[in-house]
């Protein structure tokens, strides 16, 4: 088999992998760990976006089934919802009235400096190219916009690694995590100036009887952040 065919077969199967999403949009609310989609949604608006951003043009990049468009909505913001197929948008429809848009945050369908801000939570992780994902971000940003993202930390791949062979997790997408220092300078080469970054979650596979345990050490979230599972980074264009 020629290299080339080869290559062709590993393009289709990442591109597979990255719309198992949508695939995986009815069952995708049922699955997800509940408190980690709080934790985050906190993290996000709570912690990174705690100034006023009603009437601001705030997109979800990569929406999932729509919780962050969800919580943007209920603050004000006019905000556009995007991800990878019509199933997915068709649950954000029932959490809120925002823009619905079929797109790829890695080659979004808008101008550039379309955006006062862009929120995207756990999403750049599950394509091919997070550094394009990233530049696509900064592109449709305005001047003086703001990004907000979490993603995995590289550090705890190896859990993921331990959950598909034992079967405890149903996502099959991509998986293309970053280290701590290499998502700070691919923000930083793409043109963005970190002002806020931080960790989400000390320790992997969470369980109700380690809630306490977990929302103990959030408050320390800034020294131990390049420890923790997840990464929280907010930026300005």
């Amino acid at each position: 088999m020629s290299q080339s065919l080869i290559d062709s077969q590993n393009i289709s199967k990442a591109e597979a992998k990255m719309n198992f999403y949508e695939s995986f949009a009815d069952e995708f609310d049922s699955k997800m760990n509940k408190y980690d989609i709080r934790k985050r949604i906190a993290v996000v608006f709570d912690e990174l976006l705690p100034e006023d951003i009603s009437g601001k043009k705030l997109l979800d990049a990569g929406c999932g089934t729509g919780w962050f468009s969800k919580r943007a909505c209920e603050r004000g913001a006019e905000v556009t919802s995007m991800d990878l197929g019509e199933k997915l948008l068709e649950k954000v429809a029932q959490k809120c009235d925002s823009k619905r848009i079929v797109g790829s945050v890695l080659e979004m369908p808008f101008e550039d400096n379309t955006f006062d801000i862009v929120v995207s939570s756990e999403v750049i992780e599950h394509v091919t190219e997070p550094a394009t994902a990233i530049y696509e971000m900064h592109r449709v940003l305005k001047p003086g916009g703001a990004l907000v993202l979490t993603t995995p930390n590289k550090l705890w791949y190896f859990a993921i690694w331990i959950a598909n062979t034992f079967k405890l997790r149903p996502y099959e997408g991509l998986e293309n995590w970053l280290w701590w220092n290499e998502l700070k300078d691919e923000l930083k080469n793409t043109g963005f100036e970190i002002t806020e970054r931080h960790g989400i979650h000390l320790f992997p596979f969470v369980h109700p009887l380690l809630y306490p345990l977990l929302n103990f050490f959030h408050q320390f979230r800034k020294g131990l952040g390049p420890l923790m599972v997840n990464m929280a980074v907010k930026c300005r264009k």
